[in-house]
């Protein structure tokens, strides 16, 4: 009776106060119930929002939840100081310790590729343990990729398990592949697929991932697909017996699934204050050749045709690809104040790599602010914290990005001077750092492609991109890069300049500080018949490595009242010439050499004392003191 009496008032609050309570002890105790219950109160005629209540526990989808049109003007919102779980894991109970000091468990079900033990991300097993193997030489443009090893890193007894994976790190991107044939006395393993072309390097790093003989380390488990058996090594301090542990089983938590060319679209869905957790990678039989940004990675939000789609004080962690996609026709979208972290590719994925001609399919004017994303590319090296591709007006702001191996914020998806919708987008108020950490190759703290008048690049501060060779750059225009405006900037700390332009047209480089990087302070690689940027209004200011680097001929630039100081000479290479030479060529006929008079440039305080000359000389201080997000990001601020 007291059960009846519950679920009696629970319709008679709801149908007055259009909301749907989600409990695990009520009587709806699902996402997906709630979402079908608020769909029966549609169809009965109700209109206007429905707010769905999510109260505190975890919620296990055994599938992925899919909102489509109907599902429109929803608010999906924890109460406040209630922090729900979203779970796409399952739970692998019944761990026992074998002989050799694993421990096992049964894992029937579908395949999985992570696995979490008390919230910490367990290794696959892979070998060597730490580091890498070295392909023999220049990565392979044979079809199927074909690995030259050294010695016996690579066991020909590897080809009779299809899940064992080769994984290598090529310049900028990646590949993960099985091995199809080893041919022992040429030292040549087969793989699944083709390589991509342009992502070469020469003796390349790469290790082996879910073989059962490479389960030899603490933090290590290992996937028996054929036995449904899991195999771990504790790390010390670990209780099996008392530990949770979490296998993800879905790629995708949730998908949002409008219809651009019908006008049937997902709108005014909003989640707050809720957590994901818990998504799953996968791949084809035969892998996977990475072009560039983690193109392959799946993501735990996805989202078709959705306008006014709103993520708000969420947090999205511990799972397999990027955190958001907001795909093909999406618009109009925000994603406020979340945090993401502990995940296999990146952060936020806005817009498509193709070119979509009518207005109902392209992705634009959407927002990207206030986030704190961090701890990225555990899977996929060269994911990006927030990647834009071809998708204009949109605002990233005031976000954090740390911890990754390959671009915190990537705009562009069009190489060289084609057409491109990546325009009038902001890049503004974001701190970058942490960036690269030796990993991949050629990556930038904010990078750009093609042409996109409009786009600013404004107020961020950017310090620590380090590459495994070369292309750690602070901010980095990259091919065809056009019409950007780049200013008020911080940048410092950079393995391979502050500002690189590998090619493109008429950019404004203003008012920035690029300090302290190590190789060179600026980067030009292409000259071509028009201007390649003016860089105008900027402090330089250096301790090691060079002024310029690369290519400063033809004179297809302008550089005008500059600031520069080397602190061990005054006497500044300008490309091999002396200033006087470099004025002489008509660049930087009213710039200075000489101190700019940091607050404290050591301790890395870019403020300008009040008897600064560049000051004097017109530079406007850039203030840093709201860079980041304004707000507590995640969950637990809700």
């Amino acid at each position: 009776m007291i059960r009846v009496a519950l679920f009696l008032s629970f319709f008679i609050v709801s149908a007055s106060a259009q909301t749907i309570v989600v409990s695990q002890n009520g009587p709806i105790r699902t996402l997906a119930a709630a979402r079908d219950a608020a769909r029966a109160q549609r169809r009965s005629g109700r209109t206007g929002p429905i707010t769905i209540t999510v109260r505190a526990g975890t919620y296990y989808l055994p599938e992925t939840l899919v909102l489509e049109p109907e599902d429109s003007n929803t608010i999906w919102e924890a109460p406040h100081g209630e922090h729900p779980v979203i779970s796409g894991g399952r739970v692998i109970s019944g761990w026992v310790k074998d002989a050799g000091g694993s421990w096992k468990a049964n894992a029937p079900g579908p395949y999985f590729h992570q696995l979490f033990v008390d919230g910490r991300r367990a290794t696959r097993a892979r070998t060597p343990n730490y580091g890498f193997f070295r392909i023999d030489g220049e990565s392979s443009l044979a079809k199927p990729f074909e690995l030259h090893y050294r010695g016996n890193d690579i066991k020909k007894e590897w080809t009779d398990q299809s899940d064992v994976e080769v994984v290598a790190y090529l310049a900028w991107s990646d590949l993960r592949m099985p091995i199809e044939k080893v041919d022992q006395a040429a030292h040549v393993a087969t793989l699944g697929s083709n390589g991509n072309e342009f992502n070469r390097e020469e003796d390349g790093r790469y290790f082996i991932e879910n073989a059962p003989d490479a389960l030899d380390a603490p933090g290590e488990w290992y996937l028996d697909q054929d036995k449904h058996v899991v195999s771990y090594i504790p790390v010390p301090g670990e209780d099996m017996e008392r530990a949770v542990v979490v296998a993800p089983t879905l790629e995708h938590l949730v998908s949002l699934e409008g219809n651009p060319v019908s006008g049937k679209l997902v709108r005014n869905v909003v989640f707050r204050g809720l957590t994901f957790t818990y998504a799953d990678w996968g791949m084809d039989a035969k892998g996977y050749a990475d072009r560039q940004a983690a193109t392959p990675a799946p993501a735990a939000i996805e989202a078709t045709g959705a306008v006014n789609f709103s993520t708000d004080h969420c947090t999205i962690a511990h799972s397999g690809g990027y955190a958001l996609f907001l795909g093909r026709g999406s618009k109009h979208n925000s994603v406020l104040g979340n945090e993401i972290f502990d995940m296999g590719a990146g952060g936020v994925k806005v817009g498509e790599p193709e070119l979509r001609q009518g207005d109902s399919e392209q992705n634009y004017g959407n927002v990207i602010a206030d986030n704190h994303i961090h701890d990225l590319g555990l899977v996929y090296a060269p994911a990006v914290g927030i990647w834009v591709l071809q998708s204009g007006e949109n605002q990233i702001l005031h976000n954090h990005v740390h911890d990754l191996f390959y671009t915190a914020i990537s705009v562009g998806w069009t190489w060289g001077y084609g057409p491109n919708q990546s325009k009038g987008n902001l890049i503004a108020f974001n701190h970058l750092h942490a960036i690269g950490k030796d990993m991949l190759s050629d990556m930038g703290g904010i990078y750009t492609l093609g042409e996109q008048p409009g786009t600013a690049i404004r107020n961020n501060l950017v310090y620590d991109i380090s590459s495994f060779t070369y292309g750690g750059w602070g901010i980095y225009t990259d091919e065809g890069s056009s019409d950007i405006l780049i200013e008020d900037n911080i940048v410092y700390g950079c393995k391979s300049a502050g500002f690189h332009q590998h090619y493109g047209r008429d950019n404004v480089v203003r008012n920035n500080i690029f300090a302290f990087n190590r190789e060179h302070q600026l980067m030009r690689t292409r000259p071509e018949p028009h201007n390649s940027f003016t860089m105008e209004g900027n402090i330089i200011y250096f301790d090691q490595g060079n002024l310029l680097g690369t290519n400063w001929t033809e004179g297809k630039f302008t550089m005008r009242h500059n600031f520069y100081y080397d602190t061990r000479s005054s006497d500044i290479s300008f490309a091999g010439k002396s200033f006087a030479q470099w004025q002489s060529s008509g660049q930087d006929q009213d710039s200075m050499v000489g101190d700019p008079l940091f607050v404290n440039a050591g301790n890395y305080d870019f403020r300008l004392r009040s008897e600064s000359p560049a000051l004097r000389g017109g530079f406007r201080q850039i203030d840093m003191t709201t860079v980041g997000p304004r707000v507590q990001a995640g969950a637990d601020s809700w």
